[in-house]
């Protein structure tokens, strides 16, 4: 995995722990809503006693980082800087794949979906005001929500099965098949009524 933490990030950090006077203490990174549009990094501290047990552990000078396991794929590349100003100081996360990782087919199948799901299926549903979005997966089925102009309309059926489904099936060969837990009775943003 390639994170990296500027020195200045490092000594910037180490003095934040230590100010909070506890020992034993450390940071965790990960990523809230991953490889979605909405996909945000933290940093926030961790103490002893908050134990993660899946986390990768990350020896920083003086201090610990301790990396979320399920955001592994969304902070490959991710680096962590701090730079001085008039002001002050920032200290900045760029985690260039926290919203879209790069997806291979060893990635596991939820990542897969939703990355296909971002980047093939979305982008022509938006055409007509409406997306789609993975909720779970069960076993080799992907559940899914459609919202937007896709909720209540008339052809989800057919935007389902000669659409998503196929695109998803096609891309992922592992990928059994989808099913679709949205409620449509409610037609009020339908495309098609």
């Amino acid at each position: 995995m390639n994170i990296s933490f500027t020195d200045e990030a490092q000594d910037y950090l180490l003095g934040l722990l230590k100010q909070k006077g506890e020992t034993h203490i450390g940071v965790r990174l990960f990523v809230t809503n991953p490889g979605t549009p909405h996909a945000e990094t933290c940093l926030a501290y961790r103490k002893a006693d908050e134990e993660h047990d899946n986390d990768i552990i990350m020896e920083l000078k003086g201090f610990t980082c301790f990396i979320a396991r399920e955001s592994k794929d969304f902070l490959e590349d991710a680096s962590v800087e701090y730079s001085t100003d008039d002001l002050g100081g920032q200290l900045t996360i760029k985690a260039p794949n926290a919203k879209m990782p790069n997806i291979t087919e060893d990635s596991p199948l939820d990542m897969q979906v939703s990355y296909f799901l971002q980047t093939e299926v979305n982008p022509n549903l938006a055409s007509h005001g409406g997306m789609v979005e993975l909720v779970e997966m069960d076993d080799d089925t992907a559940i899914l929500k459609f919202g937007g102009g896709c909720q209540g309309c008339s052809s989800v059926d057919f935007t389902l099965k000669g659409y998503v489904e196929q695109t998803l099936v096609s891309k992922i060969p592992k990928l059994k098949g989808i099913r679709d837990i949205t409620d449509h009775s409610d037609k009020k943003n339908a495309y098609y009524k």
